[in-house]
């Protein structure tokens, strides 16, 4: 995990304190006061933007340095979040125990995507949220982020298979201005869902 060491150990935030817009769309479906697990959380924006809107929320990272930064948000905004360093390839959650799993740009090796999807979907209440949002193969030709391997990158029909007990509200791909922080900024081509878990 040196590159997302290395890429946090900045004093700023490599994707700024603002949570990603497509969340705070979606958020309100999730029941308040839930439980919220976060993927690939980094540096703390979205966790620490729920916990202010009074959900409890665990945040997953594979960098101990975005974390720590992280835990420090919290305590500016005076919030509390739970962190956990592992790598999202062996992390196993508790199976039904989140109201809702956030997946808000975490790119995978194909060999354990589909894996780490079906561990998230498995973590969520029959009727809890996934809500997710990815750079898709169109992103290679952008300069506003994202990894450069096109197997990393995501179609919505990649979602679809991955999270196979999940009816999905919304699953489009759309081009936005991203505007967050310093390695996120410009036009980009994403793929944005919100589903849920089926009974």
């Amino acid at each position: 995990m040196k590159f997302w060491n290395d890429r946090y150990a900045s004093v700023d935030l490599a994707y700024g304190s603002a949570p990603n817009l497509w969340l705070v769309d979606q958020v309100p479906r999730i029941r308040p006061g839930g439980r919220v697990l976060s993927l690939g959380e980094g540096e703390g924006r979205n966790a620490v933007w729920l916990a202010t809107q009074g959900f409890s929320v665990v945040a997953v990272d594979a960098s101990s340095v975005g974390l720590e930064k992280a835990q420090r948000l919290a305590a500016q905004r005076g919030v509390v979040i739970k962190t956990i360093v592992d790598d999202l390839a062996t992390f196993r959650p508790s199976p039904g125990a989140y109201d809702a799993v956030v997946s808000i740009f975490v790119h995978l090796p194909p060999v354990y995507r589909a894996t780490v999807h079906r561990a998230a979907e498995h973590a969520l209440k029959p009727g809890g949220w996934v809500i997710v949002e990815a750079f898709t193969p169109r992103q290679l030709g952008l300069a506003s982020g994202g990894p450069k391997q096109a197997a990393w990158l995501y179609e919505p029909a990649t979602l679809r298979a991955d999270f196979a007990g999940v009816a999905w509200e919304a699953l489009d791909e759309v081009e936005v201005e991203l505007d967050e922080g310093p390695f996120h900024q410009g036009r980009a081509a994403v793929v944005r869902g919100t589903g849920q878990r089926r009974g």
